[in-house]
């Protein structure tokens, strides 16, 4: 199996670490994820001991990225990285980003098979990727979308015909019933992701899994997923498809 970035989450505590760890690792099943939280003495606080061995641990081979929760946490993992190797040190990137939306960021694309680069920008995409987000207004009830989007007969599926620059779009109803939350999302992302064409989703990148969740994809919303090449027509059928099949929530 190609070998994976493996991601070290530093914080104050350890049941954040953990945590952390846990809900990534839901998107992220082969990707090894560390936690480093607390101190030596599993207090409230940072320990450079558990940073160095954690770094250790997920350093698969591809390199490892290091996220951090707070400014100390920050301080003692860019410590930790001053004192590695200068061929340790060109394999571990430091990164100061949101912690949860960065890290889950991170261990997708790290799932994906991004290299050392494509992690760190992933994670540092987190950064952006709310802005200008049209959120759900929450109006209405899930029950109430889950109506609408099984109310009509036949595919929920629309295709337009194909322009003269290629450009290729489908719009698809989400007919699980919570829409494009962590999970789906990460497979649609990991899925976008195996295809070499650029691709969007209601005008965001389909291979930025902060950039679909902050659609507010609810069950009953219209997704509309395009492509402008020529050779996009495959990567929008296939992501429509899963949309369709309601990730397996239905």
């Amino acid at each position: 199996m190609t070998e994976r970035v493996g991601i070290v989450f530093v914080s104050h505590s350890s049941r954040i670490a953990n945590g952390i760890v846990d809900l990534a690792g839901q998107m992220a099943s082969s990707v090894s994820l560390v936690g480093a939280g607390g101190t030596d003495d599993d207090g409230i606080g940072t320990s450079f001991v558990k940073v160095t061995e954690a770094i250790e641990v997920a350093d698969g081979g591809a390199g490892v990225v290091v996220i951090s929760d707070l400014g100390s946490a920050l301080l003692i993992a860019e410590t930790v990285w001053d004192t590695l190797p200068d061929e340790k040190r060109a394999a571990v990137a430091v990164v100061d980003v949101p912690f949860v939306e960065g890290g889950v960021a991170a261990a997708v694309a790290a799932e994906s098979g991004a290299d050392l680069a494509g992690v760190v920008e992933a994670a540092e995409g987190a950064r952006a990727a709310w802005d200008g987000a049209d959120r759900w207004s929450g109006s209405g009830s899930t029950e109430a979308a889950l109506d609408a989007a099984t109310a009509t007969d036949g595919a929920t599926a629309t295709a337009e015909p194909a322009a003269a620059s290629g450009r290729h779009v489908r719009e698809v109803v989400l007919r699980n019933r919570d829409g494009l939350h962590a999970r789906p999302a990460a497979e649609f992302v990991k899925l976008a992701n195996t295809f070499p064409v650029k691709v969007t989703v209601n005008g965001k990148d389909a291979k930025s899994l902060l950039g679909i969740m902050s659609l507010g994809l609810t069950a009953g919303k219209t997704a509309e997923i395009a492509s402008d090449d020529a050779e996009g027509a495959a990567a929008v059928d296939a992501l429509a498809a899963l949309v369709e099949s309601g990730f397996g929530e239905q």
